[in-house]
């Protein structure tokens, strides 16, 4: 039995729920294994706590280099490369393994057999048990954002048919989600009651039944202040299969790494409960609901890159991009906060995947377009021969045998090409697909440009990038001499296309054994592509032992920090209200301490 725990926003305990379920079905006499394919970020390891790790380092094949006496310079892989990856400069082929995506194509298109194969690390495959449950991880290269899916799919060959499998996905709903919840019994949503939450609720649910499954809800935190969350799930049709008390106990135990089921009875019998309600319904597989389409769009223009703009030197316009290891920590809040405290300065919200800072500034869209950021795969099945070449050489595992012949599977073609390149009929074409929307807005407090990735959708990454280079263009136009990024969480495409370039990050994380580990994975993502970085701990009372330790880690890491905003309930009502905290309330502990640190920030940056 397969189960997915999965969110459309990170921070509402998919973890903490996916941990703590797996003690209690244990203590039920099954046979648990924990996999956790959140691979940008995974944190189930400090929570199990397996006394033994064995890593497996996880190679792929991948173009190293050209062999230059072969090479003619006819720059048919570069011609062949959907991902920009190779280059033709000074005569010189040149492969940027950031960007490379390993399809093959390169290869197949180079008729002089001068591209180099190497094996490439992606990351690693850990596995371990503790008190009979086993647990695999996968943990990413950092720099190998685009091989996401396919270490998610290294973990999930350990998947056991004799057990029941707890996947702990990432959060959002583009390509890893996806493909971790690709043959799924269950998928079980984590979400909390508030704007954030039920916004991105909202896109997961879209993501769940697009490919197939139809999810349950599990609340946590679930202290309702309105009841928006409980009216979306009546509205779509969504059951509700528990709820988790808003209970600072459970986070002060959260922050030192501490099961609430060993801990706690009231959770033990509450998390027993849950179990059981979930292993029938894992049982009992529904089909999913079609309520509404969730690409219906008003907008019919086109946009997937604006022409570089040669009068905006890059000397005089400044990024900071606010990013986190985990999400959850406050970076959308605290980058709201900021927003309010800017002048002349841009806003833009680079968290495709799950956007969230429109909420608080309700901006006014001015413009609206669709976002091609790439190709799907089609096959003419009146010329296909079913040779099976296509078949064979798609690394991605995008063409399906079916009957007798083959087909495109859309929700795994990356749209590299090399099933087109190696067709002897030339059966197969590529065909431009929409994978989202951006927007350029008027917030209260300034131009905004943002955008949402489609449901299911890949290309964030891209998305992101041509966020920031709107905003260039958007800046060279006018007296805006900088500007205010909400970046994507994690370590992955999006995060890397959200920082690269950028003047400094700003890494927000809380004071627990998860934040401290994903903000160290960040800090070397940081280093890795060279950004200057500043750490603000954010709910920095719930533990101040761990609070101080990231302070610490911080200025070995070369990383400055930025300062300390204590937990205050008045964040959570300015959500409440789609208000940054500096607004509903300047004189609050939050909003004096994010103040401080903003006037810190500007004076480092010299915006």
């Amino acid at each position: 039995m397969n189960i997915a725990i999965s969110s459309g926003k990170g921070g509402t305990g998919k973890t903490f729920v996916a941990t703590n379920l797996a003690i209690v079905l244990k203590k039920q006499d099954n046979k648990v294994t924990y996999l956790d394919c959140d691979v940008e970020e995974p944190n189930g390891h400090l929570f199990l706590k397996p006394a033994v790790i064995e890593a497996k380092n996880i190679h792929i094949m991948a173009p190293a280099g050209v062999d230059k006496e072969k090479c003619d310079n006819c720059k048919k892989c570069v011609s062949a490369c959907a991902f920009n990856a190779i280059a033709s400069i000074k005569d010189s082929i040149l492969i940027f393994k950031q960007l490379c995506h390993a399809c093959g194509a390169c290869r197949i298109a180079c008729p002089k057999d001068a591209i180099i194969y190497e094996e490439r690390k992606i990351g690693v495959l850990n596995s371990g048990a503790i008190d009979q449950i086993n647990l695999i991880y996968g943990a990413l290269q950092t720099g190998e954002g685009a091989m996401t899916p396919r270490l998610i799919s290294e973990v999930k060959k350990h998947i056991d048919p004799q057990a029941i499998n707890l996947i702990d996905t990432a959060p959002g709903t583009s390509c890893p989600v996806v493909e971790a919840i690709s043959g799924m019994d269950l998928v079980v949503l984590v979400t909390d009651p508030t704007p954030f939450g039920v916004n991105d609720l909202e896109l997961s649910v879209d993501m769940c039944r697009m490919v197939g499954h139809e999810p349950v809800v599990l609340v946590n935190r679930a202290d309702y202040k309105n009841n928006d969350l409980i009216e979306y799930c009546e509205e779509a049709q969504l059951d509700i299969i528990g709820e988790i008390p808003d209970d600072r106990q459970v986070a002060e135990l959260y922050s030192e790494g501490k099961m609430a089921v060993k801990h706690l009875k009231a959770y033990d019998r509450l998390f027993s409960k849950i179990g059981e309600e979930i292993i029938q319904r894992a049982s009992n597989r529904k089909i999913p609901k079609v309520l509404k389409s969730p690409r219906k769009s008003s907008f019919s223009n086109r946009l997937s890159a604006i022409p570089a703009q040669a009068d905006s030197p890059r000397s005089k316009y400044d990024e900071i991009v606010i990013i986190s290891g985990k999400g959850g920590t406050g970076k959308t809040t605290i980058a709201g906060a900021f927003a309010g405290l800017s002048k002349n300065t841009l806003i833009t919200d680079c968290d495709v995947d799950a956007a969230d800072l429109h909420i608080l500034l309700s901006p006014e869209i001015k413009e609206g377009y669709l976002f091609s950021g790439g190709k799907k795969a089609a096959i003419d099945q009146e010329k296909c021969t079913a040779c099976g070449r296509c078949y064979k050489e798609c690394r991605f595992g995008a063409v399906k045998k079916e009957g007798s012949g083959f087909i495109i599977d859309p929700l795994k073609c990356e749209g590299c090409n090399t099933c087109s390149l190696v067709c002897p009929q030339d059966a197969i074409k590529l065909e431009e697909v929409v994978n989202g929307e951006l927007y350029i807005s008027e917030s209260r407090f300034g131009p905004m440009v943002h955008a949402k990735l489609y449901a299911a959708e890949e290309n964030s990454g891209k998305l992101v990038s041509l966020i920031r280079q709107v905003a260039r263009d958007k800046v060279a136009k006018a007296s805006t001499s900088a500007s205010l990024n909400d970046g994507a969480p994690g370590t992955g495409c999006p995060v890397i296309a959200s920082i690269t370039g950028a003047n400094y990050a700003v890494v927000v994380t809380e004071p627990t054994v998860s934040g401290i580990h994903d903000a160290g994975r960040v800090f070397e993502l940081c280093a890795f592509f060279n950004i200057k970085a500043g750490l603000i701990v954010n709910k920095s009372d719930i533990n101040l032992n761990k609070a101080e330790e990231l302070k610490t880690i911080a200025l070995k890491s070369n990383v400055d920090f930025l300062g300390m905003v204590p937990y205050d309930k008045s964040t959570t009502e300015a959500q409440m209200l789609n208000k940054t905290v500096i607004e509903y309330d300047q004189e609050c502990p939050a909003s004096k301490r994010v103040k401080d640190i903003w006037q810190d920030l500007i004076e480092k940056v010299k915006v």
